[in-house]
């Protein structure tokens, strides 16, 4: 199996986890990984049950892609976000639902607990809002993530990037852990929020925290 191949059913398989992992529902969300000059990226409305490898979308980053195939309508998103980062070599767009939850309502997400560190900063911010697959959405993504690794959309869903897939995959996880948590805790009563110097000093610690891949 050649390197390409390999990684466009790298993509199928995070696509199929992400009912499983609380991530999302049907058709929604989707996927991107950085290749040559461009990315791989889910197709447009395709199940992921029936999904292969051959149905990821390969795209420059300028957005060009071969006749007959038709990318993610977030797709902008995708391209700008790995322009502009290339810390970035994987990107993941979903609709969890406590995470969503907090995004309908416009909150950015305070540090109530250290795994926030993980956004790479004390909070979690969330985007203003634009209609879905412009590219007024993918703008107003890049400001919500300056200095974070993952963020919210507003009256939308999340995004969490990585290093790796593996890594956008497990941030995106434990971002709805956080927001699920978050919004028990502002049931029970009043979070209490740790410091940014506290999260600061948790930050640098996740320079060799976190998920740990075999090399």
């Amino acid at each position: 199996m050649s390197e390409e191949e390999s990684l466009r059913w790298s993509i199928v398989e995070a696509c199929r986890n992400m009912r499983g992992l609380g991530l999302n529902q049907g058709t929604a969300g989707n996927i991107s990984l950085r290749w040559q000059d461009g990315l791989l990226i889910t197709p447009s409305g395709m199940a992921y049950e029936e999904m292969q490898a051959e149905d990821i979308v390969f795209m420059t980053s300028e957005g060009r892609f071969a006749p007959g195939q038709l990318p993610s309508s977030e797709w902008r998103i995708h391209c700008d976000i790995l322009s502009a980062r290339p810390d970035v070599q994987a990107v993941v767009h979903a609709h969890p639902l406590y995470s969503t939850a907090f995004a309908i309502c416009r909150e950015t997400i305070p540090a109530v607990h250290y795994m926030i560190a993980a956004a790479g900063g004390p909070t979690i911010r969330c985007s203003d809002y634009a209609t879905f697959g412009t590219q007024e959405l993918s703008e107003m993504a890049l400001v919500a993530l300056q200095d974070r690794n993952c963020c919210l959309l507003a009256n939308h869903g999340i995004i969490a990037t990585g290093p790796s897939l593996s890594k956008a995959m497990w941030l995106a996880v434990e971002v709805e852990t956080l927001c699920h948590q978050y919004a028990i805790a502002r049931q029970i009563g009043t979070p209490r929020i740790l410091s940014d110097t506290e999260i600061a000093v948790n930050v640098e610690k996740f320079r060799t925290y976190g998920l740990r891949e075999r090399s």
